[in-house]
């Protein structure tokens, strides 16, 4: 059960480097926003609706949290069952649904636009998590985990492997960028884009990977930036503006939280919160206020870092 700290700093905020002193407020203390949720994912910060949206997967809705007045809200339901959620170059809501197996993109009138929902002639997985480049390009994760069963989506057999995609903004064109992932999950990309960084929960142990972005949008092969060993399980992953990569975290007491790495896949912080944090995300109106969506609970909590610029 989680308590708000009596004291400052929080201890739940560890500095595990002394990299982290600088990123940690010695007066700011975890918060608890919202709660209430069957299992929340896909947290994305609206700056010019001071809002904050975000995924209950099995409640087939999505959720709204206002900044002004900390009211929470059901933003629209259904929801697909959706899971990760960003914005686009034109500020327009991108989501990945359990339920339609497909990405999908909101339009300022409230209608859906489909963006990806098979390749190939097969129906996608289940897409888990979504970014867009500055270049408008849209990549998305797409496991089996929203297929499992009807808890999260609608149990099904799998159609293809399960890939990370690149949705090309101006033919439309569908193309597998990475192919040798079983259940990749969350992913980001580096303040400069010139790295992507994808969560491999298909590996004993999980890791996180990271590939450097060639000329024409693809990428190289790629290589190990953290093996989370006996750490846990990686979740959703963000960058702030220093190549920090702060990591969704939890497999059980003691593990859950936040985990944070510096460039060089040193793990320097960690956050700790009662049950797993499946995602997260920066916001407020200076991008430092981390949002952490855990299984029940929204949670806040004030940084001295900056989420890299978009979204």
């Amino acid at each position: 059960m989680w308590e708000p700290s009596e004291t400052y700093p929080d201890p739940a905020i560890e500095v595990l480097d002394s990299r982290f002193l600088q990123y940690r407020l010695s007066n700011a203390a975890i918060e608890l926003l919202a709660t209430g949720i069957r299992y929340g994912e896909g947290p994305v910060w609206f700056g010019d609706g001071r809002c904050l949206l975000w995924s209950d997967i099995p409640a087939n809705r999505l959720m709204r949290w206002d900044e002004e007045s900390g009211a929470v809200s059901v933003h629209r339901t259904p929801s697909g069952f959706a899971n990760g959620n960003t914005r686009d170059r034109e500020g327009r809501l991108v989501s990945c649904e359990h339920g339609g197996r497909r990405v999908v993109r909101t339009e300022y009138d409230g209608a859906l636009t489909v963006l990806a929902d098979g390749f190939d002639g097969k129906r996608l997985n289940s897409p888990n998590d979504v970014v867009v480049r500055r270049d408008g390009s849209v990549w998305f994760t797409d496991p089996t985990f929203g297929i499992l069963n009807d808890y999260e989506g609608f149990k099904a057999a799998p159609e293809l492997p399960t890939h990370v995609y690149r949705l090309d903004p101006a033919s439309g064109r569908l193309q597998v960028v990475v192919d040798d992932i079983q259940n990749p999950n969350g992913l980001c990309f580096s303040p400069d884009e010139t790295l992507l960084y994808v969560v491999d929960n298909g590996s004993r142990p999980n890791r996180i990977l990271v590939y450097r972005v060639t000329e024409d949008g693809g990428l190289d092969q790629g290589r190990t930036f953290v093996d989370a060993g006996d750490l846990g399980i990686p979740d959703g992953i963000r960058c702030d503006t220093d190549g920090n990569v702060w990591a969704g975290w939890g497999a059980g007491p003691g593990l859950n939280g936040v985990m944070v790495f510096a460039p060089d896949g040193v793990a320097i912080g960690r956050i700790a919160l009662p049950d797993r944090c499946a995602n997260l995300c920066f916001g407020g109106a200076r991008r430092n206020r981390l949002f952490m969506v855990t299984g029940q609970c929204l949670f806040g909590l004030y940084v001295n870092a900056q989420g890299a610029a978009w979204p």
